[in-house]
């Protein structure tokens, strides 16, 4: 009996010794394998609709496409509010609901993409901060210093996303990241890109890059682009 158990005995260590016992840290049996995240696929069908790809819009930035680092990036709310804020990009995906909606964007080139955007809706992120009853415009801000402007009304009137995925994708650098306003019914140039800063301002119109060169200022699709 004593030889059997030291047998025993030394049979375990043995084991031990050749890494033939179990591993603490091994998955207990039935686990699920860890898992491998892949890249965004993009969605090019929406409930029956055919959808554009990213790849169809053209590079027509004022100076091409920006890098915006999203570890210091902030989306600054100023101007005519209660409550001035600065938020970082997490700060907006995760904080506020999400929305999603196909939206057509045509550009003053002739031509345009119909593309699913996912967003925040932008009165959700005014709310957030107070309107002051003064405020009549929303100037947007880009990375690159392109600017254009909208009434207030615009956007209590209408579900307006700030977008930060299309087609499923997060949106590309080269679309806009970290944010682009996607500004249904509007012509391409009124859907500002590298959103940076939202401003209300008192200026019933205030303008923006290609306002200020002749084109219209509401940018209404129904209506030429070329000065009101």
């Amino acid at each position: 009996m004593i030889r059997r158990v030291a047998y025993a005995i030394a049979l375990v260590a043995v084991m031990l010794l050749v890494g033939c016992g179990p591993d603490p840290a091994a998955e207990p049996p039935g686990a699920a394998p860890p898992v491998t995240e892949l890249g965004d696929a993009e969605v090019l069908e929406y409930e029956g609709e055919k959808l554009d790809s990213y790849d169809a819009f053209r590079e027509n930035s004022i100076a091409g496409p920006q890098y915006v680092d999203v570890t210091t990036y902030e989306l600054e709310v100023t101007g005519l509010v209660d409550d001035p804020a600065a938020y970082t990009y997490s700060e907006v995906t995760s904080g506020f609901p999400a929305y999603e909606k196909v939206v057509r964007l045509d550009c003053v080139e002739g031509w345009g993409a119909t593309i699913l955007w996912r967003g925040v809706l932008v009165r959700e992120i005014l709310d957030r901060s107070g309107v002051q009853p003064g405020a009549r415009s929303v100037v947007f801000t880009a990375a690159d210093g392109y600017t254009t402007s909208f009434p207030v009304s615009y956007f209590y009137d209408n579900d307006i996303l700030l977008a930060y995925s299309m087609n499923g994708v997060t949106l590309p650098r080269e679309r806009g990241f970290p944010f682009q306003l996607a500004a249904e019914d509007k012509w391409g140039y009124k859907w500002c890109k590298w959103v940076a800063g939202i401003e209300l301002v008192a200026d019933e119109d205030p303008g923006g890059y290609w306002e200020d060169r002749g084109y219209s200022n509401d940018g209404d699709l129904d209506e030429s682009f070329f000065g009101d």
